[in-house]
């Protein structure tokens, strides 16, 4: 079973000597695991338990598994486990995808992460999108050079051109007052953050990148360092293929961000929204992009009318916009600047 974190654990829960320890660790292991996805990822959650148990009913059976092998027996509890792994649609011999540090092992990777997206639900267009990719060496260049984040922050906005995010935000925001007003409106979240995010990402939309976005997202859930974290990104991307949102031909940044403001696919599908109402999430479309962008802000935690700078309440939602501090502290400072 491939969980968030990266790690692997195995619903086996044969008799014999050292079972019942193993069982108790994995217990301990899925009580926490269930709670952080509960809580943080339910969107990720296979498909197959959504229809067959409520995450409170599922919480309230793991609770009883857990209590279960404390004070009635193990046989019970096997029962239980063995009930809640299928309902959480992992099979009793599930292997997780091997990951690597080169190419040698992509194709294997594939068959076997294919095998994992088709137990998730991806449908035929989503694996064949799979089967298609390729080993994405400029990806993995690109993702062991982000020199520009250990910047410090005077040399991240000087190298970033600030002073012209700034200046041609201003311009932007001037030109089309009644579009960024109704995004305030919608979302609460000050047109400056936007059009600052906007040009930080790809120059207001002048360079939205020129990798397959399928490659490069397969690439970094296959290379060991960030596996899990581009796994649920795969997964999603294949999602978006299904849907007809991008095809295995869509092209965004080294690590498979799309659009405007470089949506990673797992946050397309959790705050994409189609703001010109022609019937889809089409990041590569302005009034999408920002709106998206706006929403994005909005569900983490973005409260209208408070500030924004480092130590204010709204810092954190651009937090969850860009983990690299040096990031998040220029993104305040240019929007400030906008505004004027």
């Amino acid at each position: 079973m491939r969980h968030l974190d990266g790690t692997e654990r195995h619903c086996n829960w044969e008799s014999g000597s050292g079972q019942r320890h193993e069982f108790q660790l994995w217990q301990q292991y899925a009580k926490g695991m269930f709670w952080r996805v509960l809580h943080s990822r339910k969107d990720f959650l296979p498909p197959r338990a959504s229809p067959m148990l409520g995450f409170s009913q599922v919480a309230e059976a793991i609770q009883s598994l857990w209590e279960d092998t404390m004070h009635i027996g193990l046989i019970n509890s096997i029962r239980r486990a063995t009930v809640i792994c299928l309902l959480l649609g992992v099979p009793s011999s599930a292997m997780a995808a091997t990951c690597g540090n080169d190419a040698s092992g992509f194709s294997r990777w594939q068959q076997e992460f294919a095998a994992e997206a088709a137990a998730a639900g991806i449908g035929p267009a989503g694996l064949q999108a799979l089967a298609a990719t390729t080993y994405a060496t400029r990806t993995i260049s690109a993702d062991r050079n982000q020199r520009s984040f250990s910047y410090s922050l005077e040399e991240f906005m000087r190298v970033r051109g600030a002073d012209t995010i700034v200046r041609q935000g201003r311009q932007r925001i001037a030109a089309n007052p009644a579009f960024y007003d109704s995004l305030e409106r919608a979302y609460g979240v000050p047109a400056a953050v936007i059009v600052a995010i906007h040009g930080m990402e790809t120059g207001f939309g002048n360079f939205m990148g020129d990798a397959n976005v399928l490659s490069a997202i397969a690439t970094l859930a296959y290379d060991c360092r960030r596996t899990a974290f581009f796994s649920e990104h795969a997964l999603a991307a294949l999602t978006l293929v299904d849907r007809g949102i991008i095809s295995p031909n869509s092209v965004g940044a080294m690590h498979g961000e799309l659009g405007h403001t470089q949506f990673l696919p797992g946050n397309v599908l959790r705050y994409g929204v189609d703001g010109n109402g022609d019937g889809r999430v089409d990041l590569n479309n302005l009034t999408d992009a920002m709106a998206s962008t706006a929403n994005f802000l909005r569900q983490n935690g973005w409260r209208p009318g408070q500030g924004y700078q480092e130590g204010q309440r709204n810092f954190s939602a651009i937090q969850a916009w860009n983990a690299a501090p040096v990031y998040q502290r220029a993104i305040a400072i240019m929007a400030s600047q906008i505004e004027g």
